[in-house]
């Protein structure tokens, strides 16, 4: 058996194990994926895809709860009746566009003075629609999909960037442009967990997709603390 074919079957094992620890460690009751006609013109790589996916938009939604209830005043802004609401609205498939804006022209606007909605709404929908983008605007994977290793791989170092942004980027008033981890005496690490699980996923399926078009993916170094890779 060829080295890198190898290689690309162990780091298969270990996404799908990877994917069942993430999945038990966020609910108590790990649920099955039930059969699909579609499913027979998928290979293990598109399952795995959908599966990895899976996982970083649950986690965005949790960290869409988590960060309305530090910042109650966000979710208001647009006339929301509730949390619950607001954070149906943000996860709608498909993910609303916010004055024109997705990706990371979004995630942007989470930390532009001037912007007066809700800070919470633009900053996962701007992760939201750039993991989307990663995964070349897809949310079911066939035979003939072929994700780009690179563009999965950038999409993790802008979540990198995201939550660093959110611990430590401040308002010309001193204050933390949203409340996350930080602010309080008391370190929540849960949002770290949460960026952690985003970032380990994004991380692994860009591996998976390298070994398996044999290509190499290229380091990037963001010199600019706010310098967002294009997806």
């Amino acid at each position: 058996m060829k080295q890198p074919f190898k290689r690309y079957l162990v780091r298969l094992a270990c996404s799908l194990i990877i994917l069942f620890n993430l999945g038990c460690s966020s609910s108590g009751d790990v649920k099955g994926r039930q059969f699909e006609l579609s499913s027979i013109v998928k290979n293990d790589i598109d399952l795995v895809s959908e599966m990895h996916q899976r996982v970083v938009f649950d986690a965005l939604s949790e960290l869409a709860v988590k960060l309305y209830k530090r910042n109650p005043s966000e979710w208001k802004k647009a006339g929301n009746k509730s949390l619950e609401a607001a954070v149906n609205t943000i996860t709608a498939n498909p993910f609303p566009v916010v004055e024109g804006k997705t990706s990371v022209d979004s995630l942007r606007l989470t930390f532009d003075e001037n912007y007066q909605g809700d800070r919470v709404k633009v900053f996962v929908v701007g992760l939201e629609s750039m993991i989307l983008a990663s995964y070349d605007g897809h949310r079911s994977f066939y035979l003939h999909n072929m994700l780009e290793a690179q563009k999965l791989y950038d999409s993790a170092r802008n979540v990198e960037l995201a939550s660093w942004l959110l611990r430590t980027k401040y308002n010309e008033k001193g204050e933390l442009f949203l409340l996350s981890s930080g602010g309080t005496e008391e370190v929540n690490l849960s949002f770290e967990r949460l960026f952690g699980k985003i970032i380990n996923a994004q991380d692994m399926i860009a591996q998976i997709m390298a070994d398996r078009n044999h290509r190499q993916i290229k380091n990037v170094i963001q010199a600019i603390a706010t310098a967002f890779i294009p997806i």
